[in-house]
């Protein structure tokens, strides 16, 4: 059975049919900035796709500012359009959510309405909800529960396994998000005294080629571990490397993001397992709740878009046939 779910927020239905009830025409000529963490990230770039249209739909302009995963860069793009007085919203997708929060304060203080995208303007990152007084929105499955349902996907990998060694892979060591996983991944594991991490990597979020490089150092001072998470771009490019050192199923391989591959992979069983996400959704979600905001200034709140997935979002052999990829990977 293929995913489908109906997400209701706050009492309130979410869905193109937002131009129907007459708020297409009050969100006529609009602008809207968002602020990518960066553009040619290809999870994000399936959430664009979804905000391009309903941004069309409702008659808004929006124009995208690429971060490039630069906090400096993307604090000097906020500041800027905040100061431009170009833009009626900003849809802000953070690198260093904290130390954006005074721009976001800023830009509510102008009567701009800010809708936060995917990653977390605050100190929690346990939580969906807003941490800024007068966000519109803030659409996003906090990264430390991602981390969590990563590292119950590792505890059933390593399930009759008395010595389970597992390569940890991070995106962008050091950043808010990695540290929210790792930390969420860690307190899964830390009941578990089978399982212990020999080794850990960065594998970016820009494709599989940061996860073979990752994985080729790994290899350079072990070959012998039984179980490799990291985010859906990292595994990719890891079970390339794998594949090539003859190791092919030989390593229990957890995604995280549940990309085609990713679900490609879990269904003929190179993967072991993955993390469903939602960036469709969540682009979708973030832009229509924009246009509420734009429209009578309804604020929606906290938008957690894996409320309502399978099994908790964990993909497996035994359920993947349930989960829809929503990006290419």
């Amino acid at each position: 059975m293929k995913l489908m779910k109906s997400l209701m927020v706050s009492g309130v239905a979410f869905g193109l049919a937002l131009g129907a009830l007459g708020q297409s025409a009050l969100a006529q000529d609009k602008q809207v900035a968002y602020l990518s963490a960066s553009s040619a990230n290809t999870w994000l770039g399936a959430s664009v796709v979804e905000m391009q249209k309903v941004a069309d739909a409702n008659g808004i302009k929006m124009v995208e500012f690429d971060g490039q995963f630069d906090p400096g860069r993307q604090q000097a793009q906020l500041q800027d359009a905040i100061a431009s007085g170009k833009y009626d919203g900003i849809v802000l997708c953070a690198i260093y959510g904290l130390g954006l929060i005074p721009d976001v304060e800023e830009a509510i203080a102008s009567g701009i309405e800010v809708v936060v995208l995917n990653q977390s303007v605050g100190a929690d990152l346990t939580t969906s909800d807003p941490q800024v007084d007068g966000i519109a929105a803030s659409v996003l499955a906090s990264p430390y529960r991602s981390g969590v349902r990563h590292g119950t996907l590792t505890v059933q990998a390593c399930e009759g396994d008395e010595n389970c060694e597992v390569v940890f892979i991070y995106g962008i060591k050091g950043i808010p998000l990695d540290d929210a996983i790792r930390q969420g991944f860690d307190d899964t594991i830390a009941a578990h005294s089978n399982i212990s991490v020999v080794a850990e990597g960065e594998g970016q979020y820009l494709g599989p080629d940061g996860g073979i490089k990752a994985t080729q150092d790994i290899l350079q001072i072990t070959d012998s571990f039984d179980v490799m998470v990291g985010a859906d771009q990292s595994i990719q490019g890891a079970a390339i490397v794998l594949a090539d050192e003859g190791m092919a199923g030989k390593v229990k391989l957890i995604g995280l993001g549940g990309s085609e591959p990713a679900i490609e992979g879990v269904a003929n069983g190179n993967w072991f397992g993955g993390v469903y996400g939602a960036p469709a959704d969540e682009g979708r979600i973030a832009m229509e709740a924009m246009v509420q905001a734009l429209t009578d200034g309804t604020h929606v709140g906290g938008v957690d878009p894996l409320t309502e997935v399978p099994d908790d979002g964990l993909i497996t052999a035994a359920n993947v046939e349930k989960f829809t990829a929503q990006w290419k990977g």
